[in-house]
């Protein structure tokens, strides 16, 4: 399966957006450009309408964990579902797997939840799974595998990975039983509000 590997913090700089938890600390402390000086986004020049396009295009791309092909294919087929297209991608987004598991609490980050079950580590109803791109639907119900509960990253759960203080309306999360069930579908709301999708249906509508 292929993955971006390259440094989620140098990404997040590149964007000017946390895509990780431990992201924060480092944007405060180097807000610029990897290889760039700190005047580059004071005193560089304007980005054009296709530039920005792209970077919001980038920033939504890299905190969802996907490549350009995989991102261009479900834009595409956001595209041609009913609806506004931009909602509909964050919907799609928002109903992967790995999503799910990092919205629910089970795991720190989105690449930490998309390693935990590329490994195994959860059923979809009652069916063992490792395919992080799976789009979850109403009454599905994930699970920890029972051989799971063992490891030492769900023993110590709460310091590995702390209750969130919001818990989307979409999901019912047993923490204690390390059970996740959908009971309605994500809304626009339930994605990241500081994202502009319109600007990501514009450059794929060039």
């Amino acid at each position: 399966m292929a993955r971006d590997h390259s440094s989620i913090v140098k990404q997040s700089r590149r964007e000017g957006y946390a895509l990780h938890p431990k992201a924060h600390k480092a944007l405060v402390k180097r807000s610029a450009l990897p290889g760039q000086l700190n005047t580059y986004r004071k005193f560089g020049r304007p980005l054009s309408q296709y530039g920005i396009s792209l970077r919001e295009k980038q920033k939504v791309k890299r905190l969802y964990g996907m490549l350009e092909k995989q991102f261009s294919k479900l834009m595409k087929e956001a595209s041609k579902s009913k609806g506004q297209s931009g909602e509909i991608l964050l919907k799609f987004l928002e109903q992967r797997l790995d999503n799910v598991v990092y919205r629910s609490g089970l795991a720190p980050s989105r690449r930490s939840a998309r390693q935990l079950v590329s490994h195994g580590h959860f059923m979809l109803n009652d069916r063992r799974v490792n395919i992080p791109s799976i789009r979850v639907k109403v009454k599905d119900q994930i699970k920890l595998r029972p051989k799971s509960t063992s490891s030492n990253f769900f023993k110590n759960i709460d310091d590995n990975s702390p209750a969130p203080q919001n818990i989307p309306a979409w999901l019912k999360v047993d923490r204690k039983n390390f059970v996740i069930s959908v009971i309605s579908e994500p809304t626009r709301e339930d994605a990241e509000l500081d994202i502009n999708e319109q600007l990501i249906v514009e450059y794929y509508s060039r």
